[in-house]
């Protein structure tokens, strides 16, 4: 379980500054932009050591898969998008490939 903190707190860094991407009015409202950087940077800087202690697979299609997820459900809650229901289902196809890959994935630890 360890070995999945990096790429927990690499998915909540990159689903905050996906989050941020309206509020910078594109890349014109500095402040916003310099928060979504740095939650991007971070993010990118936790993955690199999540690919050290997981398989390439297993951390991209996780930290996508679970991204986008938690990126559909915040934006409902948070600007009020609003999801049909194909839309709902695609996410769960989304977390259950995620399943697979990390279930039938053969780790090089």
């Amino acid at each position: 379980m360890e070995k999945y903190l990096f790429l927990i707190a690499a998915i909540l860094l990159e689903v905050a500054g996906t989050l941020m991407l309206p509020l910078t009015d594109s890349f014109s409202k500095l402040v916003p932009s310099v928060v979504l950087a740095v939650f991007y940077l971070g993010s990118f800087y936790l993955l690199s050591f999540a690919v050290q202690m997981l398989p390439l697979s297993v951390v991209y299609s996780t930290w996508s898969g679970i991204g986008v997820l938690l990126v559909a459900v915040m934006s409902y809650a948070i600007y009020g998008d609003v999801l049909k229901w194909p839309a709902i289902m695609g996410l769960f196809f989304i977390v259950g490939g995620v399943m697979l890959v990390n279930m039938y994935t053969i780790s090089q630890n």
